[in-house]
């Protein structure tokens, strides 16, 4: 199989130029990846997880998404697209949440390259941020970041 071309392998330094922008496929948020998302992480406050307490209580009466979920799943989009093989490290970011997310909202990451430089100290790798929105369906952006990630280099400088 050595000469079947492989394919899902991510973006390299070279493929990060200033400037560069793309966006990823979309997906939608559904009830259960909310039910999973507070399960697993614990994080059951009654706005995600009580339905009355939204009917009765709250300003907001549909089922809100967390930030924490919207941003996991926005990296999760991102890593199938630009990272197998080829993302190293992730170095810190800014986050903002820019508007609520809802059970049912379909997101999709557009990312445009903000800072790309070989490393100094490790001149087969880069260091690219990116500032990342989060849109919805309906072209609201609801979360923005902007990582700085080490990414492999297709060769030295």
């Amino acid at each position: 199989m050595a000469d079947y071309e492989l394919l899902g392998l991510g973006l390299h330094f070279e493929d990060l130029p200033l400037g560069r922008r793309f966006r990823t496929i979309g997906r939608t948020l559904t009830e259960a990846d909310l039910a999973n998302f507070i399960s697993v992480t614990g994080m059951t406050e009654v706005l995600f997880s009580n339905t009355e307490f939204l009917r009765t209580e709250s300003d907001i009466t549909r089922r809100v998404v967390p930030a924490a979920m919207v941003y996991s799943f926005a990296e999760g989009l991102l890593v199938h697209a630009t990272m197998q093989h080829t993302g190293f490290a992730f170095l810190n970011m800014e986050l903002n949440v820019d508007g609520p997310t809802f059970a049912g909202d379909t997101i999709h990451v557009a990312c445009e390259v903000i800072e790309s430089r070989r490393s100094a100290s490790r001149p087969n790798r880069g260091l690219v941020r990116t500032k990342n929105c989060v849109v919805k369906q309906d072209g609201t952006t609801v979360l923005t970041y902007t990582p700085l990630r080490m990414v492999k280099a297709r060769s030295a400088a």
